[in-house]
C-alpha cells in the first residue's frame, strides 16, 4: 500500500492520518502535499473547527524515508533541498491555520514525525509513546523546524540535548517539561485528542484564531507592540456577534453557541 494521508471527519474535527505501514508512518512528498491540501480547504469550510493528526496502527511517524534519503546522495542536492521545502511548507502551513491543530501520539514519534508534533498547537501522547529527535543518530542535522520548536519551548541546555543526544523521551517527561498537553493510557490517544478539540470546538472561532496569531508572533515583538496587537483583537472580537452571544450567555447562566 503507497503512503497516503487520509482524511475523515468526526464532527467539526477534520482527522488526518498517516498511513504507511510499510515504513512505520514515515512521510514523503506525497503526504506532505495533501497535508497542505487538507488544511487549505479546511480553513474556508465553516464545518471544520480544529483538526487532529495521528498516525495510523498505533504508530504515530516513524520521521522520513532514510532508504530514500541514501538514494538521494547521490543525486543533485536540490533534488533533496526541494523535498524539505515540501516538509517545511506543510509545517508552515499548521502554524498559520487559523484554527487549532492537535498531534495525537500513539507508538513513536520520530525524526521529522517529531517536528510535527511539535508544530502542532497541541499534543496530546500516550502514556507509552516515545519520542526521539533521531537526527543525529544517522549524521544528520534536524529539518522540520525541530530546532525552532524546541528552542521556544525549552531552556536552551535542554533543547541542545534533545536536539544532539538523540536519545528517547517519554512522554511523561515531554509532559512535565510542557511540550506535551495531556498524556493518555496507550491506545486512547486519538480519542482523548478529539475530547479535547471538542472543548475547543465549543469555544469562539474567532477567539482561537486571535489566540492562535497572538501567542505566535509574542516572541518577535516587544511588549508595548504587542500590547498594541492585544489591543486590536480585543477590539476586534468585541464588536464580533459571538462576544454578544457569550456575554449574555455568561449573564443568563446558560450556554453559548458561537458561529
Amino acid at each position: 500500500m503507497p503512503a497516503q494521508l487520509q482524511a475523515a471527519r468526526e464532527g467539526q474535527t477534520l482527522v488526518l492520518t498517516l498511513r504507511n505501514p510499510e515504513l512505520r508512518n514515515a512521510i514523503d512528498p506525497v503526504m506532505y502535499a495533501a497535508g497542505i491540501e487538507a488544511l487549505n480547504v479546511a480553513e474556508s469550510s465553516t464545518e471544520v473547527r480544529s483538526v487532529v493528526i495521528t498516525g495510523a496502527d498505533g504508530m504515530f511517524c516513524s520521521g522520513g524515508n532514510l532508504l530514500h534519503l541514501q538514494a538521494t546522495r547521490q543525486a543533485d542536492p536540490q533534488v533533496q533541498a526541494q523535498g524539505i521545502e515540501g516538509l517545511h511548507s506543510w509545517i508552515e502551513t499548521i502554524r498559520a491555520f487559523p484554527k487549532p491543530v492537535i498531534a495525537a501520539v500513539e507508538g513513536a514519534a520520530a525524526g521529522a514525525g517529531f517536528s510535527l508534533a511539535l508544530a502542532c498547537d497541541l499534543v496530546v501522547a500516550a502514556r507509552n509513546a516515545v519520542f526521539v529527535m533521531a537526527y543525529s543518530n544517522v549524521a544528520l542535522s534536524p529539518d522540520g523546524g525541530a530546532s525552532w520548536s524546541l528552542a521556544q519551548a525549552l531552556p536552551r541546555q535542554l533543547a541542545t540535548e534533545i536536539l544532539m543526544c538523540g536519545d528517547r523521551i517519554a512522554a511523561e517527561r515531554l509532559h512535565a517539561l510542557g511540550v506535551v498537553n495531556r498524556v493518555a493510557e496507550p491506545g486512547s490517544a486519538l480519542a482523548t485528542a478529539l475530547a479535547l478539540a471538542d472543548q475547543l470546538n465549543a469555544r469562539a472561532p474567532n477567539v482561537l484564531s486571535s489566540i492562535k496569531e497572538l501567542v505566535a508572533e509574542a516572541p518577535h515583538k516587544t511588549l508595548s507592540t504587542h500590547l498594541a496587537s492585544e489591543r486590536d483583537h480585543f477590539v476586534k472580537n468585541l464588536h464580533h456577534a459571538n462576544a454578544g452571544a457569550g456575554i449574555a450567555a455568561f449573564l443568563e447562566k446558560r450556554t453559548p453557541r458561537y458561529e
